[in-house]
């Protein structure tokens, strides 16, 4: 998970330079992504955000991530409490996926 405060370089989709707005990040995994949104987009040009029918600038909703949706990223900007229950369930998953991932790569190197 990460929280980002303001446009950089390759990510400007959601236009975090306004003031006030930051946007909260979480990977979750691609069946999940595509249970919530559909389908998985193909990776965008550098500087470029995802072709996905998503106003990315909206306030306090769970979307693709503007940029890394291609990864099974999701955000959401400015959540209000409501809505970031919702979303710490999907941090909820992304940390069990992580465990998942570190338990197999621990077998694998014996």
């Amino acid at each position: 998970m990460t929280i980002k405060q303001k446009d950089g370089e390759n990510d400007k989709g959601s236009h975090l330079d306004r003031s006030g707005i930051y946007r909260v990040n979480t990977g979750i995994s691609k069946n999940k992504f595509k249970e919530l949104f559909g389908f998985i987009p193909e990776r965008p040009e550098a500087g470029r955000v995802v072709d996905m029918p998503y106003d990315f600038t909206e306030i306090n909703k769970i979307m693709p991530h503007p940029v890394y949706a291609w990864m099974g990223w999701v955000c959401v900007l400015n959540p209000i409490e409501e809505t970031f229950r919702e979303f710490i369930l999907l941090i909820q998953e992304a940390y069990e996926l992580g465990i998942k991932k570190y338990k197999n790569r621990v077998k694998s190197l014996k």
